[in-house]
């Protein structure tokens, strides 16, 4: 099947700008692979970011690799600008930012001929490297896979670790860990005493991040996108990303204009990202002066509290017809408990702004499960709901309002990484419980898989005797999750159910 493989890899190189062709004479070759699909991955402005870093250095070069859904073990991963087996590089770099993205590792390593497990790999093998939010919080799960994790941020730790890489290449495994696991921020499983230390950058200035390789064959291929902060000062107890990228850092507004500058020359939308986009000190006028440059806006989350009405409008304007916003909970108490710094008044008042300007769907983000909920707590967002929706149908005449519900799910690094995921029983009957309270013509509720968070929160949690768990799994499917886990003789209720009275060690 590589013919088809090979044929599929043209097409989307054809319709790609940017893409970056290097030739190997002379230099470290590397393998950056997003194990998800092409068209989820090139959405990624963390592979976009390394994608350029790592070729931007002379003696380096960096080739992307991709795993589609339909693909099984029969199928040969090839990176995309050469074509080329994963066996003819040096150095196979995975970004991991979602839990079940680990399903896609072994087969990945399967199909390619590779040993699944680092004791059994050597030098005649590529080194494997894992790296991403998921990794920098618990590496556990997947360590025994891998000869090194990054913990913390790429451009922190790869000025370092990629001299070490070219030098040693080709030395005993064993002597290039041992010279890996003293660089700041990797954690060599195995042969590191402790913990690795985070690794962050503490000007992102010096650092611009921004779309590399444009498509219209991906999620956001309509945009140009510029990250514009990391980090969130908000502090909610249940958020991997304000947990994984603090402090919160913001990029110059001159920074962020030049990017755009050159972003214009591609595309007429840009996407504005980062976790708490809105909370930049200069937004107003970064918003103000991108429209005066033509720019249509997007942004990749509008906060409840504050929220800025020339933001809004900037991105209305820009022919966006659907808001969304997160309350995460409906009462109060919950809110208070889970750290979400707004009250009612503030949605409401933010509700009314949005439906002022004539937006005519909304989309409100919530939780169920979350730690001390009861179903008086799944009525208060019944209420809240049903409140919101009464503002929009004072400003016009049809409206719609979706609900986007997703089960608490506890992170490794956050705050709530302790408490135990509600039961599913628990879970399906809040949910039930929601959605009979919600029978309002215009409002409409979507959640999440109850079963496969449940997953989530085994992987977030869990430790090294997970990895067999992946390696069991065949085809991807909760039946075979569920014999693995029980063929390992593990248990699902203690890693994603049970209150742990001690925390995970946060890396």
């Amino acid at each position: 099947m590589t013919w088809r493989t090979e044929k599929e890899i043209r097409r989307r190189l054809d319709a790609e700008q940017g893409t970056i062709i290097k030739d190997w004479g002379g230099k470290l070759p590397v393998a950056l692979i997003y194990p998800n699909s092409y068209k989820i991955g090139m959405s990624n402005l963390g592979i976009q970011a390394i994608y350029r870093f790592i070729n931007e250095q002379p003696d380096v070069v960096c080739e992307r690799v991709f795993w589609e859904p339909k693909d099984s073990t029969d199928v040969l991963p090839l990176a995309m600008e050469s074509q080329r087996p994963l066996t003819d590089f040096a150095v196979m770099a995975f970004s991991l930012s979602y839990e079940l993205d680990y399903f896609n590792v072994v087969p990945i390593l399967k199909a390619s001929g590779i040993p699944l497990y680092a004791k059994d790999r050597d030098e005649t093998y590529p080194l494997l490297i894992a790296g991403g939010p998921c990794i920098t919080t618990n590496p556990m799960p997947l360590a025994p896979f891998f000869d090194c994790c990054c913990i913390g941020e790429a451009e922190a730790i790869l000025p370092e670790m990629l001299p070490v890489l070219k030098a040693g290449a080709s030395e005993n495994r064993a002597e290039l860990k041992q010279k890996l696991m003293k660089l700041p921020g990797v954690y060599v499983p195995g042969f590191s005493q402790q913990p690795a230390v985070r690794q962050w950058v503490k000007d992102l200035d010096k650092f611009p991040v921004h779309s590399t390789v444009l498509t219209r064959d991906t999620e956001l291929g309509n945009m140009y996108l510029v990250e514009v902060e990391r980090g969130c000062n908000w502090g909610c107890k249940f958020c991997l990303v304000s947990n994984c990228y603090k402090p919160v850092r913001f990029r110059s507004v001159e920074s962020l204009l030049d990017q755009a500058e050159n972003g214009l020359k591609y595309r007429k939308r840009l996407g504005l990202m980062g976790p708490a986009v809105t909370d930049h000190p200069r937004i107003e006028e970064l918003a103000g002066k991108l429209h005066d440059m033509g720019a249509e806006l997007s942004v990749s989350s509008l906060r409840i509290k504050p929220l800025s009405p020339i933001v809004l409008g900037e991105v209305i304007e820009s022919g966006t017809n659907t808001v969304a916003l997160a309350p995460e909970a409906g009462s109060q108490r919950l809110r208070d408990i889970i750290g979400k710094r707004i009250n009612e008044d503030d949605i409401l008042k933010a509700v009314e702004k949005v439906a002022a300007q004539g937006i005519k769907q909304l989309k409100l983000y919530f939780m169920i499960g979350l730690p001390e909920e009861t179903d008086e707590d799944i009525e208060s967002i019944a209420l809240l709901v049903t409140k919101c929706k009464d503002i929009f149908d004072q400003h016009q005449s049809w409206s719609r309002i979706t609900l986007t519900i997703a089960p608490f799910v506890p992170k490794a690094g956050t705050p709530f990484q302790q408490e135990g995921m509600a039961g599913l029983e628990i879970l399906k009957h809040r949910l039930s419980l929601l959605k009979s309270k919600l029978t309002a013509r215009g409002i409409s509720v979507k959640n999440e898989s109850l079963e496969w968070s449940e997953v989530q929160a085994v992987l977030s949690r869990g430790d090294e005797r997970l990895a067999a768990v992946l390696a069991n799994v065949e085809r991807l499917s909760l039946a075979q999750w569920h014999r693995a886990i029980e063929k390992a003789g593990l248990d699902i209720d203690f890693f994603a159910h049970q209150k742990w009275d001690t925390k995970l060690n946060s890396q």
